[in-house]
């Protein structure tokens, strides 16, 4: 039977391109259960009988840069701590990509910031830096760059344009660890920034977030937030503003400070599997990788991002095509609904302005809706034959279209 006869046959219910699976995740050993153990055995177990929490606080901010960690429950609260940290008050603007998971809008939502959506990089599909000043307003107090798939969006730019106006910028490093822009760690490109450790994530506590910065004063006030109003050198019932119980647990430490030590290996590996996808999709026709700054110095691959060209999405439907994709046991989704178009979000933005406002963000609506598709970043972690099935798969379908 010829290859093409292989590939109807396949895409028509017959024998899928890979049937066993990639790697799982979490990935976990010996390292978790020991030092999950320490901590049973310690006694030390919540937030504040702190033995293995300020561990894992300084080797994260030493990995990235920085000179305080703040660990929490989690990456959306982090954003919420590090906003308020940074003087956001309900009611100021806060500008951010729609291209982004809904946490990052409802982070500032919580509490009443309103999101202000600016459109994304069409290569990228980073905060465009080039339509962000037009969104700025007497009522801004903030830019919240997304670092998208851990890629960190363009912030010499975004850096640029805060000085220039006096904003904060508040990185979204949920899907970076580990990543860099022109050789400096994400987490310490901008004012401060959140990461988040929940299931999915790069290293993973199931639930879990570190804020990072480096202005001392901005660090204790995210400290003071997360920790019921104290202050670092007060007394135990010395509660000096309103904050919250947002800290993480010691078994969550425990966990991370294992994740930590495979995490340059598996950094290697994202890259070098990814860099052999960007190689075999560079040569299927009508689907390309999407682009990646050369100041990107180091990408996390939290996922692999590929996109249906713009002169075949009449032809390939988006749905189809992950539905064909995951037929042919690849795992690829398709991504989020752009947070400008996000019910909730404009629901949740009209309680606070007594009126609806509603975005125009076409480049990340059409990426939403018609092009951009997803592999996970466990996928990443395996063999080469990994890639090239995920490459013959993409061809097999996309070949589909043109029978």
């Amino acid at each position: 039977m010829t290859e093409t006869s292989l590939d109807k046959l396949a895409i028509s219910g017959g024998s899928p391109v890979r049937t066993k699976p990639f790697p799982d995740w979490p990935i976990f050993g010996k390292e978790e259960e020991e030092m999950i153990l320490e901590v049973v055995r310690s006694g030390k177990w919540g937030g504040t009988n702190r033995n293995k929490l300020p561990e894992l606080e300084r080797k994260f901010a030493d990995l990235h840069q920085a000179a305080y960690a703040i660990s929490t429950v989690n990456g959306t609260l982090g954003i919420t701590v590090a906003l308020q940290a940074a003087g956001v008050n309900p009611g100021d603007e806060v500008i951010m990509p729609p291209y982004t998971f809904i946490a990052t809008a409802t982070a500032a939502l919580i509490f009443g910031a309103i999101p202000v959506f600016v459109d994304v990089e069409e290569d990228t599909l980073s905060l465009d830096p080039e339509k962000i000043e037009e969104a700025i307003t007497s009522k801004t107090k903030a830019i919240l760059p997304v670092h998208i798939a851990g890629a960190p969006a363009n912030m010499t730019e975004i850096n640029r344009i805060a000085k220039k106006h006096q904003l904060v910028v508040i990185e979204d490093a949920a899907q970076a660890v580990g990543a860099e822009w022109e050789h400096k760690r994400a987490g310490a490109l901008g004012d401060l920034a959140s990461f988040s450790f929940q299931s999915g994530k790069n290293i993973t506590s199931g639930e879990g977030g570190m804020i990072l910065s480096n202005n001392k004063e901005f660090a204790e006030k995210a400290w003071s937030l997360a920790n019921v109003g104290r202050i670092p050198t007060g007394a135990w019932y010395q509660h000096e503003r309103i904050g919250w119980n947002l800290r993480m647990s010691e078994f969550q430490a425990a966990i991370l400070l294992a994740q930590l030590t495979r995490l340059e290996e598996q950094c290697q590996t994202r890259e070098h599997n990814a860099a052999l996808l960007n190689q075999y999709i560079s040569h299927i026709d009508g689907v390309t990788p999407t682009g990646r700054d050369p100041r990107v110095t180091r990408h996390a691959y939290h996922m692999y991002m590929f996109r249906i060209e713009k002169g075949m999405t009449e032809t390939v439907d988006k749905q189809d095509f992950i539905r064909k994709m995951n037929a042919e046991g690849i795992p690829v989704t398709g991504g989020y609904v752009s947070l400008n178009q996000n019910r909730a979000v404009i629901n949740e933005m009209k309680k606070w302005l007594g009126k609806e406002k509603i975005y125009n963000c076409p480049v990340s609506e059409t990426a939403c809706e018609q092009e951009i598709i997803w592999l996970p970043q466990r996928v990443l972690l395996g063999t080469e034959e990994d890639m090239d099935d995920i490459a013959r798969a993409i061809k097999k379908v996309m070949n589909s279209y043109r029978i």
